[in-house]
């Protein structure tokens, strides 16, 4: 009986992420088809191919990215006025590389961990070699606080989409 209900929701689950098109009269046509062209399409549901397409999206609504870690440098550098210069530094070029578009994703770990991870970006790009001219322009890494860890991703091609709506929702920069 378990097995019959899961079934049964599983089945009324993707059933409800397809429609068919209908002819321009809004009726089916003979045996379910198109009145229009006598064949059914099928459409998942909220697919939007213009987007699909804007954001480069696979079949999937996926896409190759490019993850930088950031770890601990070997720069030990005790003049905090120059720290705050260079962490200021780091900030502005990843703002400068979100408003070109090159990165996608970028922050901070809150935790420390047994990696000397510090943060990340997530870089829109498929090119490692790409991603990493990009990592060297941070005056933080230029000046050895943060080295840098390179690994190709694959995510939703729709990642982007969140920066657009960052700024709605942060009261103060960081």
């Amino acid at each position: 009986m378990k097995k019959l209900i899961t079934l049964l929701l599983i089945s009324s689950t993707l059933m409800s992420c397809v429609i068919y098109t209908r002819g321009e009269d809004g009726k089916p046509g003979e045996d379910g088809k198109s009145s229009q062209n006598n064949s059914i399409v099928e459409k998942k549901l909220g697919f939007n191919q213009k987007l699909a397409d804007s954001l480069e999206a696979d079949n999937y609504g996926m896409k190759p990215y490019v993850i930088v870690m950031l770890t601990t440098g070997s720069a030990k550098i005790e003049d905090k006025a120059k720290m705050d210069e260079l962490m200021k530094g780091h900030m502005s070029n990843i703002g400068k590389l979100a408003k070109e578009g090159k990165i996608t994703v970028a922050g901070p770990f809150s935790e420390k961990n047994n990696r000397n991870y510090r943060g990340m970006f997530i870089f829109n790009t498929k090119s490692k070699e790409e991603a990493e001219s990009w990592v060297k322009t941070d005056p933080a890494v230029a000046a050895g606080i943060f080295n840098y860890e390179i690994f190709p991703w694959y995510g939703s091609a729709a990642l982007p989409l969140y920066l657009k709506y960052h700024k709605e929702v942060a009261k103060e920069d960081p």
